[in-house]
């Protein structure tokens, strides 16, 4: 059985036992790039559902993903790989992915990369005096709901969640299961494991024990569509 999961740092399993978000953040992993520390991968939500279901892994979460890098690598991955199950959560609706010179940059609010090409720090000026961001929700809403159709058109089984953000000021699709309470603010994963008392550090990351708490959250949402 493979288990597909996407997603943003939370997905990544993001500073759940060490400080590191990127495998290039640690010297011992610097060539391993953009990925997940590996550290921090076993002890991300989806490794435990992995475990749980005995199944094989494969994470293409990663850290400061914008939602369109979600959906293009998702739809990249599934071009050669058939998966028995997909899970995905959601990033903040502001993030965006600029391609520029065969790079794909991920560009949120919070401040222009050390390392951007100077051309797109301009173009990010623009970004954040033109940022609309209800608009910015319909268009997520609109793609995710594209990309559910077609995961459900391939009969690929799939468990969506908000992981801060959330779509109560969208029109109501109909996502069969598929989707964990998008319309409601207390049912994104930060607000979720908040609530229950879990503390967050200052980059609203949880540590391995609100993992394996979330894991244990979306197990029955998963099971049933099985």
């Amino acid at each position: 059985m493979i288990l597909y999961v996407n997603g943003d740092s939370h997905s990544a399993g993001a500073e759940a036992v060490n400080s590191y978000c990127f495998a290039e953040d640690d010297p011992l992993y610097y060539s391993l790039g953009r990925i997940p520390h590996p550290d921090n991968e076993r002890a991300s939500y989806g490794c435990n559902i992995a475990n749980e279901l005995f199944a094989v892994l494969h994470c293409d979460a990663e850290s400061a993903s914008s939602n369109a890098r979600i959906i293009r690598t998702t739809k990249k991955y599934l071009e050669d790989i058939k998966p028995d199950a997909i899970v995905i959560g959601w990033s903040t609706w502001e993030r965006q992915e600029w391609l520029y010179n065969g790079i794909y940059w991920q560009v949120n609010a919070g401040g222009i990369g050390h390392d951007w090409p100077d051309s797109v720090k301009e173009r990010y000026q623009e970004y954040i005096a033109n940022l609309d961001w209800n608009a910015s929700a319909a268009d997520a809403h609109d793609q995710i709901f594209e990309l559910h159709t077609e995961l459900s058109d391939l009969k690929i089984p799939h468990l969506f969640f908000n992981t801060y953000s959330n779509f109560s000021n969208q029109i109501t699709k109909i996502w069969n299961e598929s989707y964990i309470e998008p319309y409601d603010p207390g049912m994104t994963y930060w607000h979720y494991l908040t609530n229950l008392g879990f503390k967050s550090n200052p980059s609203y990351h949880f540590g391995a024990d609100a993992h394996r708490k979330w894991a244990e959250f979306l197990m029955p949402h998963l099971t049933r569509l099985l």
